[in-house]
């Protein structure tokens, strides 16, 4: 039996993925969702709010600082 997520659930999942800086794996991890499921709702969602290349460009810059910084404070 598959449980029913709300579309603000999904949204807040694609969010996380996008800017957290944690891997996917991750992030369906800690919401206990799976990982295909979670590629299914970014597919989806991203195609209907595109980010704009800035704000894409941005986020793309956040998440490998966060990973960095993740990086160095485990040294």
């Amino acid at each position: 039996m598959s449980l029913k997520h709300s579309d603000e659930f999904k949204r807040d999942a694609v969010r996380i993925a996008l800017t957290s800086g944690l891997t996917r794996r991750q992030v369906a991890s800690d919401l206990s969702i799976g990982l295909s499921t979670l590629g299914k709702w970014i597919a989806s969602i991203s195609d209907e709010t595109k980010i704009p290349t800035q704000d894409t460009d941005l986020l793309r810059e956040n998440e490998r600082l966060r990973k960095e910084n993740r990086i160095l404070r485990e040294e």
